[in-house]
């Protein structure tokens, strides 16, 4: 039986109180620590807790903000000034999650990858290394820039193929600035008709709060796990089974 989007995690957990000892493992002082390639984070023995590993590329034009939604979803500093990424940058991100059937908690790590526009056109193995085992893709554009919205057709349809096996969301970033927007509501309302993909928002000042990046660390682990759940059916296997077969981690 087909499993429905949405019904898969508790979307506001990280408010819960007993999310607060698995979170306080991603925090330092109340910010979000910085994970390297190598590090995770750190359990008490109690605490058997599965890690999910998923590759996610980040595209679009220069200047829409790819970089500092990585730093944003990694709490992270935003870089004061705009440079354009001169190659492929790598950030790790956890996120725990707990799945609403059977109350069982995963970390979820993402690893960001991030190349800039430039490079990728002028050389051609950074596309395919980028697109190596990437489980999923965010593509962006900004609110500020009618150009980079108007290229998402493009810029999909370049980049993958609807036979892809992986999971696709957009992202509208500098929505705090909606006094200088150039993409309305009712664009985005037709992209979604046309496209059937998801469009979130960020914008605005980092916080110490997980709030304004839970929504779309959630639908992202949402919809990895759901897409990993669909494939692990259709070979009539159980999630757990497809989690050992996909090289998760267990933390012990």
């Amino acid at each position: 039986m087909a499993i429905p989007l949405g019904s898969i995690l508790v979307s506001d957990w990280h408010c819960c109180a007993d999310s607060r000892e698995f979170f306080s493992k991603i925090l330092h002082k109340k910010t979000r620590r910085k994970f390297g390639l190598l590090e995770a984070p750190m359990m008490p023995p109690h605490m058997n807790v599965d890690i999910v590993r998923y590759k996610v590329l980040i595209s679009g034009k220069t200047g829409v903000g790819k970089s500092a939604l990585a730093a944003r979803l990694a709490g992270l500093d935003l870089p004061k000034m705009h440079y354009e990424t001169t190659g492929i940058e790598t950030t790790v991100v956890f996120w725990p999650v707990r799945l609403k059937d059977s109350g069982r908690v995963l970390f979820f790590r993402f690893e960001l990858w991030d190349c800039g526009e430039s490079a990728m056109r002028r050389f051609d193995h950074m596309l395919p290394s980028c697109k190596e085992q990437v489980d999923a893709i965010l593509f962006l554009f900004s609110f500020t820039d009618r150009g980079s919205f108007d290229d998402l057709s493009n810029q999909i349809s370049r980049i993958t193929e609807s036979s892809d096996p992986m999971v696709k969301l957009v992202v509208g970033t500098k929505f705090d600035l909606f006094m200088h927007t150039d993409v309305t509501e009712s664009d985005i309302t037709h992209f979604q008709e046309v496209w059937g993909l998801p469009v979130f928002r960020v914008g605005g000042d980092v916080s110490a709060g997980l709030g304004e990046v839970a929504p779309l660390l959630n639908a992202l682990a949402e919809h990895l796990w759901h897409q990993d759940c669909m494939a692990a059916s259709s070979v009539s296997i159980s999630p757990q089974a497809a989690l050992r077969e996909t090289g998760s981690e267990i933390i012990v």
